[in-house]
């Protein structure tokens, strides 16, 4: 890569040398062509201009910024971060995961800004399931051990809750909406477990829907409405918020159907399969979804 030109500098450099189809590059680089068609799409890794009737093919210089991208996330980047420092030529070092301070601090100050800030440089970092688990999960715990010892607080939940919801919206669906549809029972308060899934499966350029609170009847009709069998997840935060109602109308409708939560520990019903957590969600979901593609 030219250190003293732009990246559309560097890119008419390149015009004049051969190009090469996304089937050559994976080959050469040893990176399967769906992941290079992903990138592309998702991140601008690639050929950035196309003629109609004719393949997107690579120059050396979009090849450099693909290995750059490999060489990123090799070190730890995720692919999101790997692809803007390797488009920008810079890299910033990761931030320590799992330092709650700074994230409470923003949160106690009610500072929604510097909240989005710290969120979106772990997400781009480590991506959704590392953040979740090694930041979110532990502030939100620290907060509701607070509001236990002083009864308040709550205004400080929220605010966060918030900014982590506002930035797992930031993280785009995959292009392919998919049939699985994240669900709970209508008077389930605590929704955000859905939104941290579709954000994880995005990563992984897997489509999903986040329904939330709905009652059976709307989950009946969005099962009927994806136009292929459809794969429903049931989340419940505690037993009181088991939708039994919205169980049978998956199993009526011929849906797969899993269950994810406290309030299924326990008391798996038959049928269905329990996800006790985050990964494990997403590791059975993704190869779901290639079998339905």
């Amino acid at each position: 890569m030219r250190e003293d030109g732009s990246i559309e500098a560097q890119r008419a450099t390149d015009s004049a040398t051969p190009a090469y189809t996304v089937r050559a590059v994976a080959d050469r680089l040893g990176v399967p062509t769906a992941t290079l068609r992903s990138w592309n799409r998702r991140y601008g890794i690639g050929p950035q201009t196309h003629e109609p009737g004719r393949h997107r093919n690579y120059t050396e210089y979009d090849i450099r910024v693909v290995e750059k991208m490999l060489e990123l996330i090799s070190a730890g980047a995720s692919p999101a971060s790997a692809a803007q420092a390797a488009t920008n030529g810079r890299y910033q070092p990761a931030p320590e995961l799992g330092d709650t301070a700074p994230l409470l601090a923003a949160a106690f100050q009610l500072d929604t800004v510097e909240l989005l800030r710290l969120l979106a440089i772990h997400f781009e970092h480590f991506g959704v399931v590392a953040t979740w688990e090694h930041l979110c999960r532990p502030a939100f715990a620290a907060i509701v051990r607070e509001q236990g010892d002083t009864g308040g607080c709550v205004d400080v939940e929220h605010v966060l809750s918030w900014s982590v919801v506002a930035s797992l919206h930031r993280i785009p669906n995959a292009a392919r909406p998919g049939s699985i549809l994240l669900a709970c029972a209508e008077d389930e308060l605590h929704t955000m477990p859905l939104e941290v899934l579709r954000a994880a499966l995005a990563e992984r350029d897997v489509g999903a829907r986040v329904l939330g609170s709905v009652p059976q009847v709307a989950l009946a009709d969005a099962i009927a409405r994806t136009g292929s069998p459809a794969t429903v997840l049931l989340w419940a935060s505690s037993r009181a918020t088991i939708d039994r109602a919205a169980l049978m109308a998956t199993r009526d409708a011929h849906a797969r159907v899993y269950v994810a939560g406290p309030g299924w520990g326990g008391s798996q019903p038959s049928g269905t399969r329990l996800l006790e957590s985050l990964a494990a969600a997403v590791e059975e979901l993704v190869p779901v979804s290639l079998q339905l593609a």
